[in-house]
């Protein structure tokens, strides 16, 4: 069965930071990039993160926010440093392999001014 579940989302005033989790189980997760993306009210879904063989960032939060992996277990985050209120959104956790998608549900992030 296959589980991606973000975690670590909350309120923070603006200039702080926060770390985002995202478990997965069921799936080849070392072979599968995993990226991070986020939606705010309103607004079109953007990609944030990537990591892969390598690491791709968003324009707005590159400098600020870093992705990263665990293979063991199968975790992948996102440190958000200097958050800003615009960083306000649900971010979503994805799993894309060879044939396959999975999403997670998501964790509300609200950076206060």
């Amino acid at each position: 069965q296959v589980q991606v579940v973000e975690s670590g989302g909350g309120l923070v005033q603006a200039g702080g930071s926060r770390r985002l989790s995202c478990a997965a189980s069921g799936f080849a997760f070392s072979s599968s990039a995993m990226s991070w993306y986020r939606q705010a009210p309103g607004k079109q879904g953007e990609l944030v993160a990537t990591v892969s063989s390598s690491t791709t960032y968003a324009d707005s939060v590159k400098g600020r926010f870093t992705i990263s992996r665990d293979n063991a277990p199968n975790t992948v985050y996102l440190q958000m440093h200097n958050l800003k209120p615009e960083d306000t959104a649900v971010y979503y956790c994805n799993a894309r392999g060879r044939g396959s998608d999975f999403w997670g549900k998501g964790t509300l992030v609200t950076v206060s001014s």
